[in-house]
Parts: C-alpha cells; sequence; structure tokens
C-alpha cells in the first residue's frame, strides 16, 4: 500500500521522530479526517504517544513498503507506559500489517483476543467464462455465483485453525441451491521461521506461479527458511483424471527464495495412483499391475525491473508421462490492482504451453474448461472502490492434440471482499 494517507499515517509511529506537540483538532493535516484511521492518529498524538515533524505533516509525499510499514508499526508496539486505549489502537493498526509482522517475527496472532478468537475473511464473486473451439457449435459459456468465507481460530499464541467453505450457483439457470461445501480446513502452527500445517489445505505450485496446480490436498505439510525457503508436502490429492479411484498419493518437496529483485524456486511432485482406465490422461500406465506414477519436476524465475514492471517465466515435465508431458509459461507484468486502493490496476501479457499430463489444475483462469492447449494471453484487473477488484482476460491459441483446432477463450469477473 503506496497511498499517502497509509504512509502518513505508519511514519507517525516512528518513535521519537520529534518533540513537537500540536493542537488536538486536526494535529496532521496530510491524515483524511474521513479515513478510519484518522481517529487513532489523532488520539494518539493527543496522548504523546506518536509525534510528527515542525510543519504538522508526516512528510506524507514519500511512498513506502508494506514492510517498512511494519517496521514502523513494530516500533510503535515496543512502545512501553501506554494507556490501554491506547494500546486498542495500536493493536488496530499492528492488525492490518500482521502478515509483514509475522515475516519480521512480531507475533501478532492474539491482538484480537479480547475482542474475538474467530476472524471472519470473505469473498462473493461473479464469473462469466467462454470457451470457442473451432469448427464446434456447442455452447461453453458459464455464469457462475460463488460465495466464500475463510474463517480462522485462535487457538494460542502459536496454533490456529483456518477453513474454507465455498458455495457455487448457476446464474444462469437462476439456481437456489447453492451446494455448499467445506474446502480446506487445516491446523496451522507458527514458530519462529518454521510453519505446520495439518489436515485439508492448499496445494499450490509456488515456484512457478501455479503452472502446474492450484487446487487442495489432505495430508502435511512442513516450511522453514527465511531467505530460502524449504516446503515438504506428503499426502492425498484427490482431482487425478480417468481414475477409478478417487485420490492419489502425493509427495513434494519446493525450494523457493526472493533476493533483491530476483525470486525463483525449484521442486519435484510425485503422484502415485491406482486403477487408471486410460493412459493418456495422467502419466505412464501399465497394464500388468494398473498402477499409475508421475514425477513432475519444474523450475520458476522471476525478475522485477522496478516497481512497474515484472517478467517471469517457468518450465515443467512430467518425466513419466508418454504424451503432452511439458508446459511453460513466460508473462511481463505491468503495475498491479490492490484491494485495499481504489483506483489501482495491472495488465499483463504471457504466452503459456500447458500439456494436461503435467499441469493437472494449473492456475489460469482461462484454462478451466479445456486445459491442453497453448496461445497468447492478455489481461487487465482494475479496482473501482475499495475491496472490489475487477478482472478481464483473454485468450487465444489452438489446441495440443488433433489438426484445425483453434480455441478462444474470454473470461471476467467481479469480486467482492470483505
Amino acid at each position: 500500500m503506496k497511498k499517502t494517507l497509509v504512509s502518513a499515517l505508519t511514519t507517525a509511529l516512528v518513535v521519537g521522530a520529534a518533540s513537537t506537540t500540536f493542537a488536538a483538532a486536526n494535529p496532521f493535516s496530510d491524515v483524511p479526517t474521513d479515513h478510519w484511521a484518522y481517529d487513532a492518529v489523532a488520539q494518539l498524538a493527543a496522548d504523546g504517544v506518536i509525534e510528527g515533524y515542525g510543519d504538522t505533516t508526516f512528510q506524507g509525499d514519500k511512498n513506502i513498503t508494506r514492510y517498512e510499514m511494519a517496521q514502523m508499526v513494530a516500533k510503535a508496539m515496543a512502545k512501553k507506559d501506554v494507556s490501554a486505549a491506547d494500546k486498542a489502537m495500536i493493536d488496530k493498526l499492528a492488525a492490518e500489517f500482521s502478515d509483514e509482522l509475522n515475516n519480521l517475527g512480531v507475533r501478532v496472532a492474539n491482538l484480537e483476543k479480547n475482542a474475538d478468537k474467530v476472524k471472519w475473511n470473505g469473498e462473493l464473486r461473479y464469473t462469466y467464462h467462454n470457451d470457442q473451439q473451432e469448427k464446434s457449435n456447442a455452447d461453453k459459456r458459464t455464469n457462475t455465483l460463488k460465495f466464500r468465507l475463510d474463517p480462522t481460530a485462535e487457538v494460542n499464541d502459536n496454533w490456529a485453525v483456518h477453513a474454507r467453505i465455498d458455495a457455487n450457483m448457476n446464474v444462469a439457470e437462476d439456481e437456489d441451491d447453492a451446494n455448499a461445501k467445506l474446502i480446506r480446513a487445516y491446523a496451522e502452527g507458527k514458530y519462529d521461521n518454521l510453519d505446520l500445517r495439518f489436515g485439508k489445505m492448499g496445494l499450490f505450485s509456488d515456484e512457478s506461479d501455479g503452472l502446474l496446480v492450484d487446487d487442495e490436498f489432505s495430508g502435511a505439510r512442513v516450511q522453514f527458511g527465511n531467505v530460502l525457503k524449504t516446503t515438504l508436502e506428503a499426502g492425498r490429492w484427490n482431482n487425478v483424471p480417468d481414475s477409478e479411484h478417487s485420490a492419489a498419493d502425493y509427495q513434494g518437496i519446493m525450494f523457493t527464495g526472493e533476493q533483491g529483485k530476483v525470486s525463483g524456486g525449484v521442486a519435484y511432485r510425485h503422484f502415485n495412483a491406482d486403477g487408471f482406465t486410460t493412459s493418456e490422461k495422467f502419466a505412464g500406465y501399465s497394464k500388468n499391475n494398473k498402477e499409475d506414477n508421475a514425477n513432475i519436476w519444474s523450475a520458476g524465475l522471476g525478475y522485477r525491473f522496478d516497481s512497474n514492471w515484472k517478467l517471469s517465466g517457468a518450465y515443467a515435465q512430467n518425466t513419466e508421462a508418454d504424451a503432452f508431458d511439458k508446459s511453460g509459461n513466460v508473462q511481463i507484468d505491468y503495475k498491479g490492482a490492490e484491494n485495499e486502493n481504489a483506483g489501482t490496476w495491472g495488465a499483463y501479457a504471457a504466452y503459456r504451453h500447458i500439456g494436461q499430463n503435467v499441469s493437472f489444475a494449473p492456475t489460469y483462469d482461462t484454462f478451466g474448461n479445456i486445459s491442453n492447449k497453448k496461445g497468447w494471453e492478455i489481461g487487465t484487473e482494475y479496482v473501482p472502490f475499495k475491496n472490489v477488484h475487477a478482472y478481464l482476460y483473454y485468450f487465444d491459441g489452438e489446441k495440443l492434440e488433433g489438426q484445425n483446432n483453434d480455441t478462444h477463450s474470454l473470461f471476467g469477473r467481479v469480486s467482492f471482499f470483505f
């Protein structure tokens, strides 16, 4: 978040910046009175907890990152001898940057302990998707409505329980039964640079920005490290294509990191399932034991030129598959839409080659109905109002199997986050 308001607010939290005392009516002229943080800033200033500069401002024209903001919030949290009311205000500000503070090693799990141990977040989204294939008259248009809840319950200073509940409706048919499902339910424990998870949780190929999978699996995950993070996963995954059984055994190891302008990672994932009915959908089929294996190697690399431009790419291969065993992606991003900041936007252009025997559940929305294809994609995102996010993507390419299989995909979405 780089708006003037927030930079002004967080700069104010630097302890001992100056010793000037200001009038309580409007001590900091660059903090708008219609923002939720204004009352907290004004009261903390009146109580002498924070101070500004000599010109009644906080030099709010200087952009700072969320990470820098978190450092300033941490300093304010370390201030002693503050009243209970001021402590509550500081806690509310710290909750805004809880993820960054956790990365800094500042534990904020108990900030809202006295108010509520369960925190609810969610989303209401409308999605339009139209997949068109050359020489096909089939209507591939879908209009769906999703209502999502993401509750988090505090257990103690180190452990919390997370869940996700999704309810989906077909808007075109005006459905009145949403078929709500529990998508995720897992316990998470954080100890310095160690993160432990047990249950049904997200399965995402971080090293390749979702080139392989964006789904859920049941099992355990262990992640440790600071600059270079190591992630170990093991469990069961149930979205195996064309299997007579509901799930496959899964094990994975990933190494991801970020240093300066460069980010990237490498990974290995193994899937094993019994009873496949076809050899082309997953990997190497054996008629003797009806066992199917997938050994997937992947790597990704990204470089951020400046605050606006980023170039990234990824490659993956399934060494057990005999067809459609490779996937790749190259993408250039400009700016980015931020839910908290109305008026922010972003755009991208990408070339994607997605083999269905290696990218089992890629994160790309334009590949929802037809995943085995290659081509160019462009997209844009915009935040017209705070926590209202609009998306529009277009893909133009061809399927990897057969001839004269040109395909086009148009994807649009509007999400309301709460």
